[in-house]
């Protein structure tokens, strides 16, 4: 595996499906502290693969509210629609290697068939049902272009993966167990969520991700997949996720609580940061 590249380099990886809120605030502004503290930058990722949901405008308000808040990242944006002929070259590599298969069950299919598919209270992918799998041995179609069906990587059944979090310790799952095969590319010829931020990470030199910690399984399938692509692995701190006065976490239907709503109230950048300092 290729050595992990140095100083530290970590990122800012928002989606412009609608407004920032306090919750990424926070854990953008923890990025940035450990940035600082190691002396090294952040880069800022715009993670616009929804083609459905994502607005240029929504990019425009996260720029203008990193800025406000005094969120500091080296240029330039790096902007994952652009991105796509990488994306597609790492699919090829995994197909090659045999550590993918074409799935033609569909999200609800899934979703349906799995036993407890959000247990944890998060979004997490369902588990795959085994039974679903291709066969190890089965002859594998070639990748079309456009690519016109899901291929989902196929993990190693019973092995513990594991990694030491900076923020919430040792985290182990078994794969097969606690994840199953997953999405690398989707029938509508995009990169999944896993593959593109897998690649980026690690064509990008990405010394340590820093993210909520609803991400903590996904770190698991990027694992995987860095390793199949010979891409070296950040280490990651999994930020704790803030909830409203309900105790229900973040998200961005919570307008209420958005850095541009919190800014026409008059609230200045100091006294949001002050929240977040122990």
């Amino acid at each position: 595996m290729t050595a992990k590249t140095s100083p530290y380099l970590g990122r800012l990886a928002p989606s412009p499906t609608g407004r920032l809120h306090l919750g990424h605030a926070r854990t953008f502004w923890v990025a940035q502290q450990r940035a600082l503290a190691a002396g090294g930058d952040l880069l800022l990722r715009n993670d616009d693969l929804d083609a459905s949901r994502c607005r240029p405008e929504f990019v425009d308000a996260f720029i203008e509210d990193l800025t406000w808040l005094g969120i500091m990242w080296r240029p330039p944006i790096v902007t994952q629609s652009q991105r796509l002929d990488r994306y597609r070259l790492a699919l090829h590599q995994l197909h090659t290697a045999g550590t993918i298969y074409p799935c033609h069950r569909s999200r609800r299919e899934v979703a349906e068939a799995a036993a407890a598919p959000h247990e944890d209270g998060l979004n997490d992918e369902p588990l795959f049902p085994p039974a679903w799998r291709s066969p190890a041995d089965a002859p594998l179609p070639p990748l079309t272009n456009p690519v016109e069906c899901n291929w989902r990587f196929r993990v190693p059944d019973g092995e513990a993966i594991s990694f030491r979090d900076s923020c919430t310790g040792l985290e182990t799952a078994v794969a097969g167990r606690d994840f199953g095969d997953f999405l690398v590319w989707r029938k509508d010829d995009a990169p999944s969520y896993q593959l593109a931020c897998a690649v980026d990470d690690g064509e990008m030199g990405i010394t340590e991700v820093v993210r909520g910690e609803d991400l903590i399984k996904s770190t698991f399938r990027q694992l995987l997949l860095l390793r199949a692509l010979d891409l070296p692995e950040p280490t990651y701190y999994h930020a704790p996720l803030m909830t409203d006065d309900q105790g229900e976490r973040l998200a961005k239907r919570h307008d209420a609580l958005s850095l541009r709503a919190l800014r026409e109230q008059g609230i200045t950048p100091s006294e949001i940061l002050a929240k977040f300092r122990p």
